[in-house]
């Protein structure tokens, strides 16, 4: 019995070797450090050299990073090039530039369960719900026995607003409601993530410095689009309050182009438009809102 018992807590505090070439974490304040190469981990029994300098927590963090259920966390940044509405002699030089995405909100794995429960959700919230048909006791008319109750060998019948006449009531007919339905907060911010995701793994996001348009005409925004290869099936999200001005107005009359701001936005609209088009404040207000990492730099541009 005590030698099983040994052996029992042998296997549970064995630590198998591993090595963690890609980061590890800072104990003090969790960040994550470069790194080339990592000492193998220590077994039972084995004592630590001079030459290792990390505790025994990041050794425990290293051994997990490469392992292929626990290094979802540690993901990979996403680039996305940076374009411009503006032609190259108004706007900035933004060639070769590209924004460092987190991948938290821009890497998730696509649900498409969770994309049917927002788009549902939010279908059933614009359902009107005012049907509305009269009951026996809604109908006009006197409730006075058609006939008596015996003697005519007829059926039996009470009040002309029976529904099983015609011209009466409606039985278990549709009364106003309400088809709106409730969905955990969490799942509509994954849903935001997935539909994020999903627009860029079909390479249908771009990202853009900034959505002022010093026009109103909207034939110049059109002449632009087509110069820019984008057809006219986009949503605009800007993260300012308010829409700009010159943007609204040049495209309030492309077929199928919409402009939104951040906080407007649904999965439903991610869903519905081909092509979403953000800009650097839309991009810094998602990832402010649905990050999974808590940092306090701004969008990176490299």
């Amino acid at each position: 019995m005590f030698l099983h018992f040994i052996l029992y807590f042998q296997a549970r505090i064995r630590v198998p070797r591993t090595y963690a070439t890609a980061a590890v974490a800072n104990s003090d304040n969790g960040s994550v450090l470069n790194t080339n190469a990592i000492p193998p981990l220590l077994g039972p029994g084995e004592s630590p050299g001079v030459e290792s300098s990390l505790s025994f927590t990041n050794y425990v963090f290293a051994s997990r990073i490469n392992h292929p259920s626990l290094a979802s966390s540690l993901r990979q940044p996403v680039y996305v090039p940076l374009s411009s509405l503006l032609r190259s002699k108004d706007a900035a030089h933004s060639s070769g530039q590209v924004a460092e995405l987190d991948p938290t909100v821009f890497a998730h794995p696509i649900r498409r369960d969770i994309l049917h429960l927002c788009v549902v959700h939010h279908l059933d919230s614009l359902r009107q719900g005012s049907a509305n048909t009269k009951t026996r006791g809604e109908v006009r008319g006197s409730g006075r026995k058609i006939r008596p109750q015996k003697g005519s060998g007829m059926a039996r019948l009470g009040d002309g607003q029976s529904p099983m006449l015609r011209g009466g009531g409606v039985a278990f007919g549709p009364k106003p409601r309400d088809f709106a339905t409730k969905l955990p907060r969490k799942v509509i911010q994954m849903g935001m993530r997935v539909a994020l995701s999903a627009r860029v793994k079909e390479c249908n996001l771009r990202i853009v410095e900034s959505l002022d348009w010093p026009g109103t005409k909207t034939k110049d925004m059109a002449r632009r689009l087509d110069e820019m290869g984008w057809d006219h099936k986009m949503l605009f999200v800007t993260g300012k309050d308010v829409i700009p001005t010159g943007l609204k107005r040049s495209t309030e009359n492309l077929h199928k182009t919409n402009t939104m701001t951040a906080q407007q936005v649904g999965v439903y609209d991610l869903v519905k438009w081909p092509r979403v088009v953000l800009d650097i404040e839309a991009v810094q207000w998602f990832e402010n809102e649905l990050s999974k990492i808590k940092r306090n730099q701004s969008l990176v541009l490299l």
